[in-house]
């Protein structure tokens, strides 16, 4: 298409497909929409980005980026859906660490949701300094959908675009480049600096109290018992509490309030700056989001975990998002779909796989809800991702973790580069450091131990020190 071009769109659901050539050098690059009444937003929710990925009426979402030669980021339009005031939906990029004279072979395609076929393209050519632009727009003509190739660019970036429309933006500074976190001095002593893969913190003993009878003391079996097991399944060693009564649960990232300013920073965490306090980013309560979602360069294909057929995930792709916790008072356990251990939000471990999840069939990954009200009970929680079905390592596969902290910065982080056979990954590790949440990118990928090539999560535990018994698990159903 030639800029100022329209074209029919007559499909009730779209894709729209930002693309660019990644490279040395070349900046990343983030779609986002808005939604339009008389050229301006009706309020602030009416923006849809990587920190409100949901427009309110479901009808524009934000799926996220695909990494490769070439680096997709992709919005999703039920234009059958969009409220009957809604007369423009805007297509724009903005830059995320340089200008989009940067880039090379930057374009936006409208593609049926339902089969892929494209509908439009506009290739963006002749870009300088611009950090934002507006790619195109879907608009209504007499009952009907069109597309326009806009590319008109913006030296001010997201901010200075969302704010002509009418978004009213956070000018807070933002937020500088995650540090590494270096605790204060403590009782704990330091981890050894020769242990690898990552550092480990050591613990106090639990209490007395929630030991375990000798009987029932967990000893490491013979290694023949683990000879590619179905699945593992962690024992929780500690009862869950009566039931008690809490206030309903906040959950990030929250609707916006019609007056309240969008905040269009994020935090990368990178192996250069792999640590940032929670608790000094302002998460301090509320339940923070922890969201998986990937893509792979595998084809899709069967020989899962019980060599079923792929039920869901990115090109067939299941991938597992669990975590192991240690409590304050020293109980330890799993959050996991294979241990059929699903969590809870108000009691112990106050950590909960958000049920919609369970299969890997959702198009926005998978999730782990950790309620930060309790942040005291916490003393260490690892969060890791196990392939289920669909491929047979991580190769070739890129995720994306995404910390959503209720009223504070997105944190984000990514795992890619696997060059073995490892079915497992570590991906995070959130440790409280005299009463400050801190959270450590680990992007680690872990080989089975030899002869066990089912027993990846096992050597995650031995690793990082979780001592569980295990029992083969039943699947996730």
């Amino acid at each position: 298409m030639m800029k100022g071009a329209n074209v029919p769109v007559p499909m009730p659901v779209v894709r729209i497909e930002l693309g660019w050539q990644s490279g040395p050098g070349v900046p990343d690059a983030d779609a986002s929409a808005l939604l339009l009444v008389g050229g301006k937003v009706r309020n602030d929710s009416d923006f849809v980005f990587y920190n409100q990925p949901q427009h309110s009426s479901g009808a524009v979402r934000h799926e996220g980026k695909q990494q490769g030669p070439t680096v997709l980021d992709n919005l999703w339009v039920n234009l059958g859906q969009v409220e009957p005031q809604i007369e423009t939906i805007v297509v724009a990029a903005s830059a995320d660490g340089g200008t989009f004279g940067q880039f090379q072979g930057l374009y936006v395609r409208v593609l049926d949701a339902n089969n892929g076929a494209e509908v439009a393209r506009f290739d963006s050519t002749g870009a300088t300094s611009e950090t934002a632009f507006v790619l195109g727009e879907l608009y209504r003509r007499q009952g009907t959908w069109k597309f326009r190739a806009v590319g008109q660019g913006y030296d001010s970036g997201l901010g200075g675009l969302a704010t002509d429309y009418g978004i009213s933006v956070d000018d807070a500074p933002t937020p500088p480049p995650a540090q590494q976190f270096t605790p204060p001095p403590a009782q704990q002593p330091a981890p050894p600096p020769q242990y690898a893969p990552p550092p480990q913190q050591q613990f106090a003993p639990p209490p007395p109290q929630y030991q375990q009878p000798a009987a029932q003391q967990f000893q490491q079996p013979p290694a023949q018992q683990y000879q590619q097991p179905p699945a593992q399944q962690f024992q929780q060693q500690y009862q869950q509490p009566p039931q008690q009564q809490f206030q309903q649960q906040q959950f990030a990232p929250p609707p916006p309030p019609g007056g309240a300013p969008v905040n269009l920073s994020k935090i990368s965490l990178t192996k250069e700056s792999p640590s940032v306090s929670l608790t000094k980013s302002g998460a301090t309560g509320g339940t923070m989001r922890v969201n998986l979602n990937w893509t792979t360069t595998q084809p899709a294909r069967g020989g899962g975990l019980f060599g079923r057929r792929s039920r869901g995930g990115n090109g067939g792709l299941d991938l597992d998002l669990c975590c192991f916790f240690e409590l304050a008072d020293g109980r330890i356990g799993s959050v996991r779909a294979l241990d059929r251990s699903f969590g809870d939000l108000t009691r112990p471990p106050y950590i909960r796989l958000d049920q919609d999840d369970r299969t890997g069939a959702s198009t926005t990954g998978e999730n782990l809800d950790i309620n930060l009200d309790f942040t005291a009970q916490f003393r260490r929680i690892l969060v890791f991702s196990s392939i289920y079905e669909g491929a047979k390592d991580f190769r070739g596969v890129h995720a994306t973790v995404t910390l959503y902290p209720l009223n504070s910065t997105p944190i984000e982080m990514t795992l890619d580069g696997c060059q073995d056979d490892s079915r497992d990954a570590v991906l995070a590790h959130i440790e409280n450091i005299n009463g400050e949440l801190v959270v450590r990118r680990e992007g680690t990928f872990i080989r089975p131990p030899a002869g066990q090539p089912g027993a990846g999560v096992m050597e995650i535990a031995r690793i990082y020190q979780w001592d569980f018994g295990f029992k083969a698990g039943r699947g996730k159903g």
